[in-house]
């Protein structure tokens, strides 16, 4: 059969799209709205249209029943490619999983919090994708299984998802009963909140492992008085919290550089960098309409203005108030990455060179020492290559230079929040 999945996002510098990163894509920058839109303020209207950018690929991807397209492209063959997007010509493959080849975690979070974004602004809009959540997340319960499983082949090692499905049935169960009130979700979640992992005190929160992100979204439900019940995701995102705070934390897998940055070993830190620092902020704000702490054990707490100081320093790191004086979002600022592992910015583009550059043509660009030709504005890069601060500006060192959806979606509502609450000395804390 035919389906249209034009549009929707590259994940990153190449030319495939894959479902599983765009989707918490789609959710974060959907949560930044939820939580921050008035803050905003006149470009609410352009985040929207970016989340819809999105969900409406997702929609075209959800189309057909108990199916999901999970990714178009040959992750393989395009990255033996250099090649700008208006000549590719590598394979379209189409990739799906369905009843008999699951995928519970690529499918679970499609569109619920999308939902969410357009209540007001487009009732219909809303409702179509509520119902398409509703009957996604039905469809990744009931034929459960990692897609990754089901598609190895073609989504490892990229997009492998090493931590299981059983993290992104919760999320989207959370995401369902957030956008739809409906009591069926909250039982669930009950239901399965230790078959399915919700106790592990996880600090991680990112494309593949959701963890973190799920015990901070209920506990919202907790610090509002609506829900004694799930006081232990309470207890766990406090336990997360703690081990992100600089001089409270003990845990191994969190360091912070010298220059003050939030380090994980591993690849494209700024994806952990954004992503949990979002969490640090949604947290603290809820913290403070509750009027609450957060307890660190062994009589240590923390408020939530704590918390928001040290969301905003790994604001400020990215900007540019870092040991190196340079922002890593390209465009901003005096000195920022200049030769990101992107190519449609590395290769000249199409009005400056109208004729093809092929597959092994872009090789030269690829290589070259010039800066970009073009300005991907406003893309965050991989960040530092370890505890150091230091930062090679080479696209050959692609963890640290590549910009990916991930990194910005969550830097989204951060930068919204802090630009409309500058001033760290009126953060009142409750």
């Amino acid at each position: 059969m035919q389906v249209d999945l034009t549009g929707g996002y590259y994940d990153a510098g190449d030319n495939v799209k894959f479902g599983f990163p765009m989707a918490f894509t789609a959710t974060l920058m959907s949560w930044g709205l939820i939580d921050f839109g008035r803050s905003f303020g006149s470009h609410e209207e352009e985040a929207r249209k970016a989340v819809r950018w999105a969900t409406d690929y997702l929609m075209k991807a959800t189309a057909k029943p108990n199916t999901v397209y999970v990714q178009v492209g040959d992750a393989f063959r395009d990255h033996s490619c250099w090649e700008r997007p208006e000549d590719m010509d590598t394979p379209r493959t189409v990739y799906k999983v369905d009843p008999s080849h699951p995928g519970s975690d690529v499918a679970a979070e499609t569109a619920a919090a999308g939902s969410i974004v357009f209540r007001d602004a487009d009732p219909a809009y809303s409702k179509r994708l509520l119902d398409r959540a509703i009957s996604v997340f039905e469809f990744a319960d009931r034929y459960r299984g990692p897609y990754s499983s089901s598609l190895h082949a073609a989504v490892c090692p990229c997009y492998c998802d090493y931590s299981g499905y059983q993290d992104e049935l919760l999320w989207g169960a959370a995401w369902l009963h957030k956008a739809s009130r409906r009591r069926e979700y909250r039982e669930y979640i009950k239901k399965n909140e230790v078959v399915l992992g919700a106790s592990d005190s996880i600090n991680e929160f990112g494309w593949d492992n959701k963890h973190a992100g799920i015990n901070v979204l209920i506990s919202k439900e907790v610090l509002m008085g609506k829900d004694e019940y799930f006081q232990s995701f309470r207890v766990n995102a406090d336990n997360f919290m703690c081990s992100l705070l600089p001089g409270i934390s003990n845990h191994p897998q969190i360091q912070y550089s010298p220059g003050g940055l939030l380090f994980k070993v591993g690849s494209s830190n700024m994806q952990h960098v954004t992503s949990l620092s979002f969490l640090l902020l949604a947290y603290s704000n809820y913290l403070s309409h509750a009027g609450a702490r957060v307890m660190c054990g062994g009589g240590g707490s923390a408020s939530a203005v704590q918390l928001r100081r040290v969301a905003k320093r790994q604001v400020d790191y990215i900007l540019g108030d870092n040991p190196l004086r340079m922002s890593y979002m390209v465009g901003y600022g005096a000195r920022f990455p200049r030769r990101i592992h992107h190519r449609g910015s590395s290769i000249p583009s199409v009005a400056a060179h109208p004729a093809r550059i092929g597959c092994k043509a872009g090789a030269a660009y690829y290589a070259s020492a010039s800066p970009n030709p073009n300005l991907l504005v406003g893309a965050v890069v991989g960040g530092p290559s370890d505890a150091t601060d230091s930062f090679p500006d080479a696209r050959a060192a692609f963890q640290q230079s590549e910009p990916t959806t991930y990194i910005n979606a969550p830097l989204m509502g951060l930068l919204a929040y802090f630009s409309d609450h500058p001033n760290p000395a009126e953060w009142a804390d409750d």
